[in-house]
């Protein structure tokens, strides 16, 4: 039996994002939590997203019982912000990472730390992406894939979207939201969050 499959949505978007890779997984991971965190356009900082998620797959699904989790754009470093740092590996058994930033992308360069700071996080070189890439402790045990497209602008280069741990694959799609969109990345996407 799968363990219950939590999928955490990007900066813009909201748990409706996943409609499409819901439809792909045909009932087949009856157990979803989808929450809709407080991005407030990039306002809002990482951590601050992650103890909001904690507190969400807490109320939800209590115990100890195992997750898998994927998070999209800003949501995969969200997720694994939660996974590392706030205790989340004791629980998470697969980590999936969608189009996220985990080194860091090139367009949130330009915008100021002191006041669009969950941005500033996903910056090459940011803070938080030192801390979470220089201590991979917490990601020990946990299966983590990442999935990205080489042409997406949103991760600039789209190589940065991949985990510094577990296996990468590149999807033939052109854009960020053909991710989640188009069904040349929603089948392996669906195919991988049914694996046993």
């Amino acid at each position: 039996m799968r363990p219950p499959l939590v999928l955490v949505h990007g900066l813009l978007d909201t748990p409706e994002v996943f409609r499409s890779l819901r439809r792909h997984l045909d009932g087949r991971r009856p157990d979803l939590l989808i929450p809709a965190l407080p991005m407030r356009f990039g306002l809002t900082p990482v951590r601050e997203a992650a103890l909001h998620l904690q507190q969400q797959i807490e109320a939800v699904a209590q115990g100890a019982g195992p997750l898998d989790v994927l998070g999209f754009s800003m949501g995969g470093v969200i997720a694994r912000s939660w996974i590392q740092q706030l205790g989340g590996q004791r629980r998470v058994r697969r980590f999936i990472s969608l189009g996220s930033p985990q080194q860091g992308t090139w367009t949130a360069q330009p915008w100021p730390r002191h006041v669009f700071r969950g941005l500033a996080d996903l910056r090459c070189g940011s803070a938080l992406l030192q801390e979470l890439n220089s201590d991979l402790e917490g990601l020990r045990g946990v299966e983590c894939h990442s999935f990205y497209s080489a042409l997406d602008l949103a991760v600039l280069p789209g190589w940065r979207a991949v985990l510094p741990v577990g296996t990468a694959r590149e999807l033939p799609v052109a854009t960020h939201p053909q991710l989640l969109r188009d069904p040349a990345a929603l089948r392996p996407l669906a195919q991988e969050l049914l694996r046993i």
